[in-house]
């Protein structure tokens, strides 16, 4: 009976052929959307295509909301808007995240208002107050941006924050004034912020 005996050469290869296997895999999920293709991301993609389907009028009025869970009527939004409600779809309430969030730590987020306490039917819908808290809940990102990642911008380099869902290779879902749609251009206007905000992976 033929016993095989292992060299060195032979474990050499085994070693080899095992770091092209995990190098080829890390390669296929990089193409495949890298860190943000963890399922969470394709369903934050959908919920924001599918706001492109609704007839919304943009309006930025102040409308008193119920808590939690409360929005705007339907046929109305504004940008912060198509985020809320993209991750309303999955089952998150950024106005009770939000709210919370600065109940608890309101000195850290924006004064821009100029209001000395939280308002739930408002905070949750203005852009750096989304950007604090993305922050604060350790959704900075990075580096390459990927389907399912958020980008905030200033429209005019004045401060006219704008905020959208990135749903593909320079392709994004927002709202600038004529409704949800899907747009391309993420570097038409200077970038602010950009985050992966994945809270079921917290």
């Amino acid at each position: 009976m033929r016993r095989t005996v292992k060299t060195p050469m032979n474990y050499l290869s085994l070693i080899l052929f095992g770091v092209w296997v995990l190098a080829e895999m890390l390669s296929a999920q990089e193409s495949a959307g890298g860190a943000a293709n963890d399922g969470f991301s394709d369903q934050l993609v959908k919920a924001a295509l599918f706001r492109t389907t609704q007839e919304v009028r943009y309006d930025p009025a102040y409308v008193a909301i119920e808590y939690p869970g409360g929005d705007v009527p339907a046929d109305t939004g504004v940008c912060t808007d198509v985020v809320i409600r993209s991750y309303r779809a999955l089952g998150i309430d950024l106005q009770k995240l939000v709210h919370e969030d600065m109940r608890s730590s309101f000195s850290s987020y924006p004064k821009n208002w100029g209001l000395s306490t939280t308002d739930r039917n408002i905070d949750h819908r203005r852009v750096p107050n989304l950007q604090k808290f993305f922050e604060r809940s350790g959704a900075k990102a990075e580096g390459k941006i990927l389907p399912g990642d958020l980008i905030a911008w200033d429209l005019t380099g004045n401060g006219l924050w704008h905020i959208g869902i990135v749903v593909g290779p320079d392709a994004f879902v927002h709202n600038i004034g004529s409704g949800p749609v899907k747009d391309t251009g993420i570097d038409q206007w200077k970038i602010l912020g950009h985050y992966r905000y994945h809270p079921v992976n917290q």
